[in-house]
């Protein structure tokens, strides 16, 4: 099966400007992640604001992240995997392969989501306070993620399977997967949270019907007439040499995600120990605050990996360049921005999340030192996106373990016992990171993508 010419019009990534087609994904893609992360961030907004218990409830929440974080590293592993490789096989004009692709991520999406509810509901409450819960907090931790967990299949489905809406060129159906969720989340969190005076509990009940709103939208589009690869059940049937792939190109998405979890928990544990539930709740604040302004850098990276992916699989390699060059111009110019207004101006971003004075004042300090050189983190992002577009699976592992799991981890146990820095030196393992980690990360990727891309270029003319 090969895509007929009006099908691949519109998804044809070979054809135009780069940058149009990277910003014709990018803006919809980009309002889609930011709509996403309205799931969590608008109830860490409501139950901020809880009177009486706002800071507590907020830290309990807080405490979760490790374990959402985990879910969606699954997400990402087959997800993030999957579509690239789906994009590659579109590029060469293999639709049939690519539809394999997309069946099998999704049945793996399928029986990994079942399988991780069961594991965490099992061992839930060793596990939240090694993550940092105390006495106080552990009930509005426990409350929530054991609504959320029963719907974590609805979030690994609608995160996994919109990668192959977008990776189709349909940016906007793809933002619509989180925008009908979102606005279902926002408009139930009042209701359950304050209204019915569920708190925690109904926040994760707002969330778990808006996410199966979202994945059933997802899975109601790859399956329908418009697709134009569509998501059929004959290609869900496990191949397993297939699913090392996705695996094996997911992996690196897999180990941001585990290795964050793993920087969440260490950080949380450790601010416990120097700064007890206070400074946990500084943290959650500033994971808030990231996860915003975060969201175009992401939107615009996947943006460009199924464009660079296919210029790359139709041997396009002039233009695989330019889109690597436009996402990072873009990058770095973005969030060099986003530092200097979070640096002037921090007390509006941590005043949407809580009204309790000392939570507030204990933030701008911890924010001027945990974003300084927020820059340097769009390179990694760009360079290990890079990898992941063109299939270098090791090399985008390589980095994501390198920036987390090498530098930032053990800068987290070892700075607060150094000098006297105590909690700051939690905070200032995040920049010290983005330093190394990002120069390393896009100069690599400049020694061995870039000259390869340059080299098979002139083979190509020469070729001609």
């Amino acid at each position: 099966m090969r895509e007929t010419a009006a099908q691949s019009q519109n998804s044809d990534f070979s054809r135009g400007s780069v940058a149009k087609n990277i910003l014709r994904l990018a803006v919809p893609m980009t309002v889609a992640q930011l709509i996403h992360v309205l799931y969590s961030v608008v109830d860490r907004m409501y139950l901020g604001h809880i009177p009486g218990v706002g800071a507590d409830a907020l830290t309990g929440v807080g405490i979760t992240f490790p374990i959402l974080t985990i879910i969606t590293a699954f997400a990402n592993l087959f997800g993030m995997g999957g579509s690239p490789l789906f994009s590659i096989e579109r590029g060469k004009g293999d639709a049939e392969k690519a539809k394999r692709i997309m069946g099998n991520t999704f049945a793996m999406l399928l029986y990994t989501g079942l399988a991780l509810m069961a594991v965490i509901l099992l061992f839930k409450k060793p596990l939240l306070y090694a993550f940092g819960a105390s006495d106080i907090t552990f009930p509005y931790a426990d409350g929530y993620i054991t609504i959320y967990l029963c719907g974590s299949l609805f979030v690994m489905v609608g995160l996994g399977m919109n990668n192959f809406i977008n990776a189709q060129g349909f940016g906007r159906k793809g933002m619509m997967t989180v925008l009908l969720g979102a606005v279902v989340n926002i408009a139930l969190d009042p209701l359950f949270i304050f209204v019915l005076n569920l708190g925690v509990q109904g926040a994760a009940i707002a969330t778990v019907i808006a996410q199966f709103v979202s994945a059933l939208w997802a899975v109601s589009f790859l399956r329908g007439r418009k697709a134009v690869i569509r998501l059929e059940r004959s290609a869900m049937r496990l191949q397993w040499r297939l699913v090392g792939r996705i695996c094996a190109l997911g992996f690196s998405g897999f180990i941001m995600a585990v290795t964050n979890s793993a920087v969440q928990i260490v950080c949380n544990s450790t601010l416990q120990l120097f700064g007890g539930d206070l400074y946990v709740g500084v943290m959650t604040v500033l994971n808030s605050v990231r996860e915003v302004v975060s969201t175009p850098i992401s939107g615009l990276t996947s943006a460009a990996q199924p464009v660079i992916g296919f210029n790359y699989g139709a041997e396009e390699y002039r233009r695989v360049r330019k889109g690597i060059k436009f996402m990072s111009i873009l990058c770095v110019l973005y969030t060099t921005l986003v530092w200097l207004i979070l640096f002037v101006a921090p007390q509006p971003f941590i005043a949407i999340f809580t009204e309790e004075a000392a939570l507030r004042e204990a933030c701008v300090p911890a924010m001027h030192i945990y974003f300084f050189g927020f820059f340097m983190m769009s390179l990694q992002n760009a360079g290990q996106s890079s990898a992941v577009a063109l299939g270098r699976s090791k090399q985008a592992v390589f980095f994501s373990l390198l920036r987390k799991a090498v530098i930032v981890i053990p800068l987290t146990l070892l700075l607060p016992r150094l000098f006297g820095l105590g909690v700051d030196g939690v905070f200032l393992a995040e920049p010290i990171s983005n330093f190394i980690g990002g120069a390393a990360c896009y100069l690599t990727m400049l020694l061995t993508i870039w000259r390869e891309m340059v080299r098979k270029e002139r083979e190509k003319a020469t070729a001609v």
